[in-house]
């Protein structure tokens, strides 16, 4: 081959080399269905909605009427109440039921597990009618050494207390499940972890406190705000005890009266609608902070992974 045709072979490849290849179009597939569907679901919800404001059984004066009451307001404040101090008990309580769970001591660890069957296991009305019915099942309570002297008594016959009664039986039931949760969060935490602070000198109880609690919060706070949600909506229930000055209460007290039950219902579900919605956004800003801790683990194991690589590099 002469040179002439050598010089010529290579331009030709070097312009072949340079070339930019044209790029890759991507063609999005059509789905019709998708586009059926949600124009079916749309025009059946403007029906609905069309057909609720023409029917005169919503009676949509009444709501209007009695979704800023006075005593529907008084209602909700009532309801969130019951619902952050009945929390606050299952929170407290729950966390005393899990460490119970997982302790070495097979009288503890018995005496959780019972709890967590019995309160799981039946329905949280029919808890909520027993404690309605505790003046009757213990007319007086007594303080004192067993079998020997007695300090003070209670009367309970005359305890008029419907709201304390819906507190406890609400709090109990809800420490069944918020001690499942801490359980989980704690046997999120490594065994490492706990080896070390024995090495450490750490009896158990501080090892718990100190060491794996605090590192637990991370996976018990979500599910915790989710516990909180459906703890406002569970209250309604306090009826069997029963507790009339909550929210869905006070609606069922203007009903029973106007015999409308359709529009204070609505005007119930609205509030504790407007209620929950802001409790979700606090629960979504909740998750994102404390979702940061596994982002960091995450950068963390990353750049260990980058080090060993680099270190192994330069070995080699």
């Amino acid at each position: 081959m002469s040179q002439d045709e050598t010089s010529s072979a290579a331009s030709a490849a070097t312009a072949v080399a340079n070339t930019e290849p044209e790029p890759i179009k991507a063609i999005p597939l059509r789905r019709p269905g998708r586009w059926i569907a949600a124009a079916i679901i749309l025009i059946a919800l403007g029906l609905f909605l069309w057909g609720a404001k023409t029917n005169d059984a919503y009676h949509w004066d009444t709501y209007f009427k009695y979704l800023g009451d006075k005593r529907i307001a008084q209602g909700a404040l009532v309801t969130l109440e019951l619902t952050v101090l009945a929390m606050i008990i299952g929170v407290v309580l729950g966390v005393l039921l899990a460490v119970m769970r997982l302790s070495p001591n097979p009288v503890l660890r018995s005496v959780a597990w019972a709890y967590l069957w019995i309160f799981r296991g039946t329905p949280v009305y029919v808890q909520l009618v027993f404690w309605g019915l505790f003046p009757s099942l213990y007319k007086t309570i007594t303080v004192g050494v067993p079998f020997g002297p007695s300090f003070t008594h209670f009367d309970v016959q005359h305890w008029s207390a419907p709201f304390f009664f819906a507190m406890i039986g609400l709090g109990l039931n809800e420490a069944a499940y918020m001690a499942e949760i801490v359980r989980a969060g704690i046997n999120s935490v490594g065994d490492g972890q706990r080896e070390a602070s024995v090495a450490l000198g750490m009896s158990w109880m501080q090892t718990m406190t100190r060491t794996v609690l605090p590192q637990a919060m991370r996976v018990i706070i979500p599910p915790t705000g989710n516990e909180l949600i459906s703890m406002l909506k569970t209250t309604s229930l306090v009826t069997a005890i029963p507790l009339t000055t909550d929210l869905y209460g006070r609606a069922r007290d203007i009903y029973s009266i106007n015999f409308q039950p359709i529009p204070l219902l609505l005007v119930a579900a609205t509030w504790y609608l407007l209620i929950t919605s802001v409790l979700m956004i606090g629960q979504y800003y909740l998750e994102k902070y404390y979702s940061r801790g596994s982002s960091r683990q995450l950068t963390a194991k990353q750049l260990r992974a980058l080090a060993a690589a680099q270190v192994a590099g330069g070995t080699g």
